[in-house]
C-alpha cells in the first residue's frame, strides 16, 4: 500500500460562532472516533493532518491541503458543512469519507456527496478504505463493520490530536474517553437504543489514565459513554487502580437508576465533578430513573429528591428532558418541569425538542409511516433549532407556546440567581450563568419567539410546518448561507433537501427483495432526543 497524505476533520460545530458558551466548551466537545481514525492511519504509516473545527478558527486556512484522502466526522447539524467540504476536496482530486452520527443516520443521502460513508467503524474497515482509496461517483459506497470495534486507539496513540485540540480550550480542558459502547436501555428515540452494551478493556482504560497523568497535572476526562458506569464497580476499580484519590476529574452521562447514594459518594471520591442523567419524561422511561410506575408529580418529587442528594456530593448536575414526546399532552408536562426546577434549584435542565434523525432509532420508522417527519435541512437538526416531528397532541403554535414559556421560566433572572446560590464552586456557578445568558438560554428564547411569530404571520412558513408544501422557507435558507460563509458556494446542488422518509423507503425495498440485507450504518456516542451521541 502506498503512503497516503490523509486529512482528518472533526466538525464540532456547523459554522463560525462567537457564543461565549461555545468559546468555553466547543473544544471539549471534540469526538473520539476522528482521533482514533487519525491514530490508526498514522500507525499504518500514512501522513496525517488533523483538524478539530470549533467555530473559532479560520477553517479555510486550517483545512489540510494536497491530500489524497479526507475523513470528515460530523453530527447531522454539521452535514451541510461536511457536504460542502467534500465537494471542495473532491474538486482538488481527493477521495472523501464521512463518518460519525450523520453517516449512521442518513447514509442514503450522504452517499450522494462522499466516496465512502462509514457505519460501525473498526480498524479493519479503515484498512479496507485505505487499500481501495478510489473515487466512487456519482454514488459512494456505504460500508459498515459487523459490530462496534472491540478496541480503540489508546490515549497515548491519540495524544498528538488530543493535545492540539486542548490548546483551543481556554478554561476547561476535557479529554474524551470511553469505558463502554452501546447502552442497556431501549429508549425508543435514542441512537444507542439498538446497540448492544459493550464494556471496553479495563486494563487498557487504566493504561490510558496512567498515561494522561504523565501529561497533565490533574486530567479532566469527558466520558463519552452513552451510559457511564453500567459496570460500576469494575469501572471504579479501574479508575482507582490507575490514579491516586482525586488524581483525575471527570464528567459523564449516566442514568439515575445506577446513581445510588453509595455509588455517588464513590464517584465523588474518584473526582466526579459533573453528572448528566436523563429524566426525559414525567410519564415514561421509569427504568432509567428507577421511578418504576411513578408518573407525573410523584415522579417529579422522587427525581428531585435524588438529584438534590447527588448535588450534595457532585457539584454539577444537568438533567436532560425531551419536549414533545407522544406521551405528553396539554400544559401539565411543562408545568411539572417548572415544579422540578423549583424543587431542584441547583440542577441545570437541558431541553431537547423531539427529533427524528433518519435511521437513529426504531421509533423513526413509525413516525415516517405516520407521515410526521418534516424535511428540515440537516443544518437545523441539533435537537433545538427545529423540531422535525409533527407533535401528536399539540398544534405547532401550542408546542412553541409551551416551549417558550418553559424556557423563559427556566432562564428568568430569579431562577438564574437561585441556581447560582444553590451551586458550589465558582466555576460551576458561572458556567450555569454563561449557559443561561448565552445561546442556550436567552438565545433560544429569541429564536423560538421568532419561529412562533412566523407561525402566525408568515403563511409559506406555516404551510411548510403543516406539510402542505416542501418548499423551504427563506428564513431557513438564509441561515444556512450565512453560517456556511465562504463554503456556501461549495454546497452541492440539491444538498439543502433530502428525503425525510428514506429510512422507510430503504426498509421497504429490502423487504421486497428476497435475501437483501438492509443498510447498516454507525456508532458514536450523544445529545438527546431522537438522539445523536457525540
Amino acid at each position: 500500500m502506498k503512503r497516503l497524505r490523509i486529512g482528518v476533520v472533526d466538525l464540532v460545530t456547523k459554522g463560525p460562532t462567537r457564543s461565549l458558551y461555545a468559546r468555553v466548551m466547543n473544544a471539549n466537545s471534540a469526538s473520539i472516533m476522528p482521533q482514533v481514525v487519525a491514530a490508526w492511519c498514522r500507525a499504518a504509516g500514512h501522513e496525517v493532518t488533523f483538524v478539530c473545527y470549533t467555530g473559532f478558527e479560520d477553517l479555510t486556512a486550517e483545512l489540510p491541503r494536497d491530500v489524497d484522502l479526507v475523513f470528515i466526522g460530523a453530527f447531522t447539524e454539521a452535514a451541510m458543512l461536511a457536504y460542502a467540504l467534500s465537494n471542495l476536496f473532491r474538486s482538488r482530486g481527493a477521495v472523501t469519507v464521512l463518518g460519525g452520527p450523520h453517516a449512521r443516520c442518513y447514509p442514503e443521502d450522504a452517499v450522494r456527496y462522499f466516496d465512502y460513508v462509514l457505519g460501525f467503524t473498526d480498524r479493519e474497515l479503515i484498512r479496507d478504505v485505505l487499500s481501495d482509496c478510489s473515487p466512487h461517483q456519482p454514488v459512494g459506497l456505504a460500508m459498515s463493520a459487523a459490530s462496534q470495534p472491540k478496541e480503540l486507539a489508546s490515549v497515548r496513540e491519540r495524544w498528538p490530536f488530543i493535545e492540539a485540540t486542548l490548546r483551543k480550550a481556554p478554561v476547561i480542558k476535557g479529554v474524551p474517553m470511553l469505558a463502554s459502547l452501546g447502552c442497556p436501555y431501549t429508549c425508543s428515540f435514542c441512537i444507542d437504543s439498538t446497540v448492544p452494551y459493550q464494556p471496553l478493556d479495563f486494563e487498557a482504560l487504566q493504561e490510558d489514565i496512567r498515561f494522561l497523568c504523565t501529561k497533565l497535572k490533574r486530567p479532566m476526562i469527558a466520558w463519552h459513554d452513552p451510559n457511564f458506569g453500567i459496570r460500576f464497580d469494575e469501572t471504579m476499580d479501574a479508575i482507582e487502580a490507575a490514579s491516586p484519590p482525586r488524581g483525575i476529574e471527570f464528567g459523564a452521562e449516566s442514568s439515575l437508576s445506577i446513581l445510588a447514594p453509595a455509588r455517588v459518594q464513590r464517584l465523588r471520591r474518584n473526582g466526579c465533578l459533573a453528572i448528566l442523567p436523563g429524566v426525559e419524561s414525567w410519564y415514561d422511561l421509569g427504568n432509567k430513573s428507577k421511578t418504576g410506575s411513578h408518573k407525573g408529580i410523584d415522579k417529579v418529587r422522587q427525581v428531585s429528591e435524588q438529584v438534590n442528594s447527588i448535588l450534595s456530593e457532585v457539584p454539577y448536575v444537568q438533567t436532560n428532558f425531551v419536549l414533545g414526546l407522544d406521551g405528553d399532552s396539554g400544559a401539565e408536562p411543562f408545568e411539572l418541569t417548572k415544579k422540578f426546577i423549583d424543587l431542584t434549584p441547583g440542577a441545570f435542565p437541558g431541553y431537547s425538542l423531539l427529533s427524528a434523525f433518519g435511521r437513529a432509532a426504531p421509533l423513526n420508522l413509525d413516525l415516517q409511516r405516520q407521515h410526521r417527519v418534516l424535511p428540515f435541512p440537516f443544518h437545523f437538526l441539533d435537537n433545538n433549532r427545529a423540531m422535525n416531528v409533527k407533535p401528536k397532541n399539540y398544534s405547532w403554535p401550542e408546542i412553541y407556546d409551551h416551549v417558550i414559556d418553559l424556557t423563559k421560566y427556566t432562564f428568568a433572572w430569579p431562577r438564574i440567581a437561585r441556581r447560582f446560590r444553590a451551586n458550589r464552586g465558582m466555576l460551576t456557578r458561572w458556567m450555569n450563568v454563561v449557559r443561561a445568558i448565552s445561546s442556550e438560554g436567552f438565545g433560544r428564547i429569541r429564536y423560538y419567539t421568532e419561529v412562533r411569530r412566523r407561525l402566525d404571520r408568515d403563511r409559506p412558513f406555516r404551510r411548510f410546518f403543516e406539510q402542505e408544501t416542501t418548499e423551504l422557507p427563506e428564513f431557513y435558507r438564509a441561515q444556512v448561507e450565512r453560517d456556511l460563509g465562504p463554503f456556501w458556494e461549495w454546497l452541492p446542488a440539491g444538498a439543502l433537501t433530502h428525503d425525510e422518509n428514506a429510512y422507510l423507503a430503504a426498509e421497504g425495498r429490502a423487504a421486497a427483495t428476497p435475501g437483501a440485507v438492509p443498510l447498516t450504518p454507525i456508532h458514536p456516542p450523544s445529545l438527546r432526543a431522537g438522539a445523536q451521541r457525540s
